[in-house]
């Protein structure tokens, strides 16, 4: 094929003096060199680097160390290489209540490994405390925290986070700096004894609720409960999104081995923090890996296995493929598929099963699990530590399994592995169901959808005893995805219709452009995508239509002849209105869908 030809080469644009205009000077991108000025000399370490531009690099740094010898440092410590910490503790974040404890064990490690620990705040957003979700501020505290990282002078950063979004968020934004960094878990809270048995939240939560809705458990019972659910420090002490993303992190080699599933409340995890300090210390000094040699492709494809294999939460998919989205990496739910069907799942732990994470960190934890799928798992991935997979792995051989909880893959739980994807004409680019969580009986069904527009009118009828619905049928949530208004939340989990549920009916499809908690179960299609508000198929369901779902030909189908599904997208008007400023507009103009991770399309590599 020719080569068109180029066009003429326009003369330079001249000045009002009629002599040529001075070139402009070359632009450098701000992010060019992660944490650096422009300015900077090769090689500045701590505060010498990421100085304030005022034409006088000398004056910059001279005015940085007069201000911060305010805070009492001499001049011998601030010549320390500098290790920050992103500290996520907040009144309104129960889960990092014990974060002060454990920001003091991180400074031990870095002190005393040779470094100068500087912890700093960002967004730390907590799911019973945040409006709408906190789906909808990942990507805010994603956006913070990488601009800290970057813009402050860290020679290296320790992350601090547990609850949910707090660990991908701040993984998206070591992705996006490249900083140096350690993620540190800040631990799954202990099982509280309760009547007998033992209870914590969420899992048991959920369950409870679901009685009491059913006339089960009175007012005064479930009263009790709650005090009972949540009763010391940590994220959810089951293998929902918190534990699972804890997992994946250890899984991709940004977290110490050993460390994903150490209660908030053990000994060990102070031991851990210290560790990660030093660690820090050395990724700053003698051994700087950044995390994109960390989480490679073959990586991100270990942490899918991982997810599999553990019974993870479905929130998790959606991170994973975010994080690996900063990286350029695809996350293609035909490949999650293969993965699922030949990945067993090895973890007995609630809400699938019956353990608690305290109960995995003491059967032998993530390592115990990654030993098992030694011949799944690409071997020469690079760890933060500085070792590979394989050799840590080697290492490990030999250590003690709880077989109770974590189960040799030659008798697993599940065959395979508990995630699957659904493609069809109710979700021409995915939907995700955990089959781990739902009941094989409802895996293959054709039955009348009972379709819900909203949140607000899901919770107006759900509980009426007008509401037309049998225990056959399948229930449909529409606009609760990314654009729904809503912000994705957790509203995935239908809960059954109050006249079902004192009839007797635990379980029945549900099925919607929403996310559930990774503490919920039950059968349960989520991230149906294209979602419902910007005019997807799910928006085109009626009450009254059939749907077909088969797990076993990976398939969702809205069975309407095609001329109606015709009329109806004529008539479809987006169900919000544009945001008109702040958040809500950089949210509507700018997130991608569930298939891609709900990032901004601004903050992956190729940007918009």
């Amino acid at each position: 094929m020719a080569k068109s030809p180029k066009p003429p080469r326009k003369p330079a644009a001249k000045a009002a003096t009629g002599k040529p205009a001075p070139a402009r000077p070359a632009r450098t991108p701000r992010n060019a060199a992660p944490g650096r000025d422009p300015g900077a000399p090769q090689g500045a370490q701590g505060l010498a680097k990421g100085a304030t531009n005022y034409g006088d690099r000398d004056f910059a740094l001279y005015l940085r160390r007069a201000f911060i010898k305010s805070m009492g440092y001499s001049s011998a410590i601030l010549k320390k290489p500098v290790v920050g910490i992103v500290n996520t503790a907040s009144g309104f974040n129960n889960c990092h209540r014990h974060f002060p404890e454990l920001a003091e064990a991180v400074k031990r490690g870095v002190l005393a490994a040779g470094g100068l620990p500087v912890d700093f705040p960002t967004i730390s957003i907590c799911e019973p405390f945040v409006s709408p979700c906190t789906m909808y501020y990942r990507n805010l505290m994603a956006l913070d925290t990488e601009e800290m990282m970057r813009a402050q002078p860290c020679d290296a950063v320790v992350m601090m986070g547990a609850c949910d979004k707090t660990v991908p968020a701040q993984l998206m934004a070591a992705a996006s700096s490249d900083v140096p960094s350690v993620q540190l878990i800040g631990g799954p809270m202990m099982a509280t004894r309760f009547e007998g048995e033992r209870l914590s939240a969420c899992t048991d939560c959920r369950r409870f609720w679901a009685r009491f809705r059913a006339g089960e458990v009175s007012a005064e019972r479930i009263e009790r409960v709650e005090g009972n659910l949540a009763t010391t420090a940590g994220s959810c002490g089951v293998m929902g999104t918190a534990s699972t993303m804890a997992c994946i992190a250890e899984a991709l080699g940004m977290a110490l081995p050993g460390t994903a599933a150490i209660p908030a409340v053990h000994a060990d995890r102070l031991r851990a923090a210290e560790a990660s300090g030093a660690l820090a210390v050395e990724l700053a000094t003698r051994r700087p890996i950044r995390p994109s040699q960390i989480m490679t492709a073959p990586a991100i494809e270990n942490a899918l296995r991982v997810l599999l294999a553990i019974g993870g939460s479905t929130n998790a998919l959606i991170h994973l493929t975010a994080i690996a989205g900063r990286l350029g990496i695809p996350v293609d739910l035909k490949r999650l598929n293969a993965l699922s069907d030949t990945t067993p799942v090895l973890v007995d732990l609630k809400p699938t099963g019956q353990g608690y994470m305290e109960d995995f960190f003491a059967a032998g934890g993530l390592g115990a699990v990654l030993r098992e799928l030694k011949p799944l798992l690409h071997l020469d991935c690079l760890t933060v530590t500085g070792e590979t997979l394989g050799q840590r792995l080697k290492r490990e051989t030999g250590a003690f399994v709880d077989r109770a909880y974590i189960r040799p893959a030659a008798e697993p739980i599940m065959p395979v592995g508990g995630l699957v994807s659904l493609f069809g004409s109710l979700a021409p680019r995915g939907a995700i169901l955990k089959r781990s969580a739902a009941d094989p009986a409802l895996f293959e069904k054709e039955a009348r959808a009972v379709v819900f527009s909203s949140l607000a009118d899901m919770a107006e009828r759900i509980d009426s005893p007008e509401l037309d619905v049998r225990p056959d049928d399948i229930l449909v949530l529409q606009n609760a995805g990314p654009k729904g208004g809503y912000g994705m939340p957790e509203a995935g989990y239908i809960p059954i219709p109050g006249k079902l549920a004192r009839a007797g009916v635990k379980d029945l499809v549900r099925i919607s452009d929403a996310r559930m908690s990774g503490t919920a179960y039950g059968t349960i299609v989520l991230h149906v995508t294209p979602e419902a508000a910007v005019g997807g198929p799910l928006a085109l369901a009626r009450t009254g239509d059939r749907i077909r779902l088969s797990v076993k030909e990976r398939r969702l189908d809205l069975l309407v002849p095609e001329a109606e599904l015709a009329r109806r997208r004529a008539a479809f008007r987006p169900p919000v209105e544009t945001p008109r400023r702040g958040y809500d507009l950089l949210w509507d103009r700018h997130v991608l869908q569930a298939d891609e991770g709900v990032d901004f399309d601004i903050l992956r590599p190729e940007g918009r």
